[in-house]
């Protein structure tokens, strides 16, 4: 019975002396600890999101991300989506006018913008393309909500049109080039 506590006792005092020794060597300073235990206030995010876009009782778009950023401590407040989004926007009836596709997207509430970046494609229902670097729908440009003044490319089933920006309506049923040049007359065979 004098050899268990013999034996309690050293595996007591090893333990202690190897916790030390442990403690010891583990080293972090202040700002290695607040870099691990910081948090961005005022940032919800949101995976996997949906959000439909109405005006009154009517359904306007349907948005989808994988991943949603709300910025509420900024100034003004804002929405990103970091890892791409896709847009469907339909007409009164509820059938699909338009699709729109980013690998980046910004939204400013009290502007009513989103502004796109990054492989911007948008697709009407006669298959018209924009391909564009940049682009905003702009709620308050009715007429006219996707706009850019940097460079586009539009692919319908007959031509290709390039440009050095343009606006459009958000069905993107007809649009207007900036500085258009470059049509190349394609047949529909050959469209891609």
């Amino acid at each position: 019975m004098n050899h268990f506590k013999f034996s309690l006792s050293f595996y007591f005092k090893i333990t202690c002396i190897v916790g030390c020794i442990l403690m010891a060597s583990c080293e972090n300073s202040i700002e290695d600890i607040d870099k691990v235990t910081a948090k961005t206030p005022g940032v919800e995010v949101g995976k996997d999101v949906t959000i439909i876009y109405t005006i009154g009782a009517q359904t306007k778009s349907k948005i989808t991300a994988p991943l949603m950023l709300r910025h509420q401590d900024a100034s003004p407040q804002f929405i990103e989506f970091t890892k791409t989004i896709h847009a469907d926007f339909f007409d009164d009836s509820l059938h699909i006018e338009s699709t729109m596709d980013a690998h980046y997207a910004k939204y400013i509430a009290n502007e009513s913008k989103v502004f796109l970046k990054d492989s911007v494609v948008v697709i009407n229902t006669k298959g018209d393309t924009l391909y564009c670097d940049e682009l905003y729908w702009d709620r308050n440009r009715p007429g006219q909500e996707f706009h850019t003044d940097k460079p586009v490319r539009i692919r319908t089933p007959e031509q290709i049109l390039d440009g050095d920006g343009m606006d459009a309506p958000q069905d993107f049923s007809n649009w207007h080039l900036i500085n258009g040049r470059g049509i190349v007359r394609v047949k529909s065979a050959e469209f891609p």
